[in-house]
């Protein structure tokens, strides 16, 4: 894959690496726990769209700041962030630890958003929901977890997995580990902030995410106003890698259905 730049971009003392192709709108993607790659369907929706795509301070390549203690220093980082670069009319997008970052984000404001999609995302707990604890897996049984077909599952390991990305990889699962150890990936106070999300908001959800099962969908869906889910069939926790086809479908059909309402 080819068609976009990698650069970096420091904010409030923070240098980030940073990843952006085509042109368009304006779509900011917040990466998972496995850390920040330019993923196919990022370069599928950058015919369309600029993709935007960060890493997270504490993440890969990107520095660790002293500022750094929970989800919500990144939500305000991201605001800063979307700040910096002037952006207007921005399609949010975040799976999994992404999606709680941006969920977190979009209650505090949506002055600059015109849409967001949260995929597989954390954030919510949901009480006698039983879910998969990540942290008591190991690296290679965490991720066979977030797919429902392994053969995608093998690809994922050979690339996250790689000796050459190990350093990257415990530096992200020690981040992971501090920001969503205690309370375990949920933050008690989102659920009764989600009804100020006021702008159009998708929902894309694997029907075998074991991670952060169907009922988070519902959760999420029944917190936020006018909220759509979309249920993936045969797909994990992860359904922007796993069906990424019916994940940029999903995605583009929203976005376009919200253009001509408007």
């Amino acid at each position: 894959m080819a068609d976009f730049s990698t650069s970096a971009l420091t904010i409030r003392g923070c240098r980030i690496r940073l990843m952006r192709g085509g042109a368009g709108e304006p779509l900011l993607y917040l990466h998972g726990a496995s850390g920040a790659s330019w993923l196919p369907c990022l370069q599928t929706l950058s015919e369309r769209f600029d993709v935007i795509a960060p890493e997270h301070p504490g993440f890969g390549e990107s520095d660790t700041p002293d500022w750094l203690d929970t989800i919500h220093d990144l939500a305000y980082f991201y605001l800063d962030f979307i700040d910096e670069l002037k952006l207007r009319g921005v399609h949010l997008v975040g799976n999994s630890l992404g999606g709680w970052i941006a969920a977190e984000l979009a209650i505090r404001s949506t002055a600059r958003l015109a849409s967001l999609t949260l995929a597989g995302s954390a954030g919510l707990f949901v009480d006698g929901v039983e879910q998969l604890d990540t942290f008591l897996l190991n690296d290679e049984q965490r991720l066979r977890a977030f797919f429902c077909d392994q053969k995608r599952a093998e690809a994922m390991i050979a690339r996250v997995l790689s000796p050459e990305a190990e350093d990257a990889a415990l530096r992200n699962r020690a981040t992971v580990a501090k920001l969503g150890w205690q309370p375990r990936s949920h933050d008690p106070h989102l659920g009764k902030w989600l009804h100020r999300i006021d702008v159009p908001t998708l929902l894309i959800w694997g029907d075998h995410d074991r991670v952060f099962p169907k009922a988070h969908a519902l959760a999420f869906e029944n917190a936020i106003p006018g909220a759509k889910l979309v249920m993936v069939p045969n797909c994990g926790h992860v359904p922007q890698i796993e069906q990424p086809d019916a994940f940029v479908a999903a995605l583009e059909s929203f976005i376009g259905t919200r253009r001509q309402a408007a």
